[in-house]
């Protein structure tokens, strides 16, 4: 079928007819600016490179990103792991990219990862108004648990916090 994606077993890249290849590998140091740059145009109060940087160090963080042919980087996610949970700190697919599928790729990737640490549940936040976020995690398995109300700044709005069980 034109247009969709066909993974590849081996290499984990994902091939679309008549665009390049788009591969989830391990967020590099050279990633981080065209990774900041996607993070400004998603978010009203954006992590910094430094930010990024210091995740990059932590041995209970694991930073993914989408990338086109080993050079452009489509988007990126940010996971962390204590003892058998996991929180997926950040997720964005740059506005050019988005509605291709990225996303759930990277949420898939995030997942395995988390099934390889023995994780049993996977927690997030994300804006209450961000429906095709929630979309997208819902359709991984993630539901609502909870809302923390006035989380995010800028503006101010209440986060929904959804939870994924890997081990039922």
């Amino acid at each position: 079928m034109c247009g969709v994606p066909v993974p590849n077993a081996k290499s984990g890249a994902v091939a679309v007819p008549g665009r390049p290849i788009l591969r989830i590998r391990p967020l590099l140091e050279s990633d981080l600016g065209q990774v900041t740059a996607i993070e400004e145009a998603c978010f009203a109060t954006p992590w910094s490179e430094r930010t990024f940087r210091n995740l990059l160090r932590r041995p209970d963080a694991v930073l993914l990103s989408a990338v086109y042919e080993e050079r452009r980087v489509a988007g990126y996610a940010a996971v962390w792991f204590v003892g058998r949970e996991a929180e997926l700190g950040d997720l964005a697919v740059a506005p050019s990219d988005r509605r291709r599928g990225i996303g759930g790729e990277l949420v898939d990737a995030v997942l395995e990862e988390a099934r390889i640490r023995g994780v049993i549940r996977i927690f997030l936040e994300v804006r209450e108004g961000n429906r095709s976020a929630q979309d997208l995690y819902r359709s991984r398995g993630f539901e609502i648990v909870g809302r923390r109300r006035g989380y995010y700044a800028g503006p101010k709005e209440d986060a929904l916090v959804m939870r994924r069980l890997l081990v039922r």
